[in-house]
């Protein structure tokens, strides 16, 4: 059953279309990504599944029901790319207080704090002020405060921005760990790598437009062009014209291949053997989601944006 369903969403500010009817499923469990360039539209939707802004058009459904607003928003936990944070108020104070904000009870706020603390080694935190706090402990803390009421809907905007890969790791695993226990989560980012290892389904946004949809392994596998990477010695330095491939580069004993078509992976192999080639790997090269990403939307600002990401050093 879908936990959120949204049916022709429009958001417009001015003449700009900044959601330009996108319709959604996202079921129970899913750990969901939301990708698109800086613009594209991932956040005004997100305002607008979270009751921040009113669509101008289109329906919301949350378990199956309309989504109201006013009732609704305790069973979302949002987490915004930008702090939402007392920066004078103790730690430990604001995340009781705004655990109570989302109905728990001051003993069973307290409860999960604590346990949440410890998950996130944050026990000696409680008496620090936000404002004390650098970039990466600030986004623990965000996180903390964004599951602990156990929410049915989790909206993680870019969540590990500030963290350093242990932290990151550790948050990763919360992820897993809140997914496997029913918790559905949207994970709203233009880091495309995360998302491939972290997510099960995608929906990729442009110019407020959905542009595509799926399984992250589904997707990948409609966009993939028979390229195959082959680790061998005495690789044959030319073929005849009834090999089952044509070689895109050899570099060293690393060879990238490409399937014609109406063959299979066997007839490289059984053909390469009959050449004399000692084979020491064999793997299909599928195109990241960048790659994907960018053949779709060529030459357009997004595609250029997305390919400076992908050739910049990584944090």
């Amino acid at each position: 059953m879908a936990v959120l369903e949204i049916r022709n969403l429009k958001k417009y500010f001015a003449t700009q279309k900044a959601v330009d009817d996108i319709s959604l499923s996202i079921e129970e469990g899913m750990i969901y990504g939301l990708l698109g360039p800086n613009g594209a539209g991932k956040t005004t939707l997100i305002r607008m599944i979270t009751g921040i802004f009113f669509p101008d058009e289109g329906e919301i459904f949350l378990d199956g029901k309309k989504f109201d607003p006013l009732n609704d928003t305790i069973h979302i936990g949002y987490m915004p790319e930008e702090r939402g944070l007392y920066k004078k108020m103790k730690i430990g104070e604001q995340a009781l207080y705004l655990a109570q904000l989302k109905g728990l009870s001051r003993s069973v706020a307290m409860e999960k704090i604590k346990e949440w603390f410890v998950k996130l080694e944050m026990q000696s935190w409680w008496n620090k002020k936000v404002e004390d706090l650098s970039k990466g402990m600030s986004q623990k803390l965000q996180f903390v405060i964004t599951v602990l009421h156990n929410p049915k809907l989790i909206i993680l905007d870019e969540p590990f921005s500030g963290l350093d890969p242990v932290n990151s790791n550790l948050i990763k695993d919360e992820i897993y760990k809140l997914a496997r226990n029913g918790s559905t989560i949207i994970f709203s980012t233009h880091r495309m790598e995360q998302v491939e290892e972290i997510c099960t389904n995608i929906a990729l946004v442009n110019k407020g437009k959905k542009i595509l949809d799926g399984t992250v392994k589904d997707i990948k596998q409609d966009f993939k062009e028979n390229l195959f990477s082959i680790g061998a010695e005495q690789f044959p330095a030319s073929m005849n014209g009834n090999a089952p491939f044509e070689t895109v580069s050899i570099r060293e004993q690393l060879s990238v291949v490409r399937i014609k078509d109406g063959n299979k992976p066997n007839d490289v192999l059984k053909y390469l053997i009959q050449q004399g080639a000692t084979i020491h790997s064999f793997n299909e090269i599928l195109p990241s989601l960048n790659d994907i990403f960018i053949r779709l939307v060529e030459g357009t600002p997004a595609a250029r944006e997305f390919q400076n990401i992908s050739t910049s050093p990584k944090s």
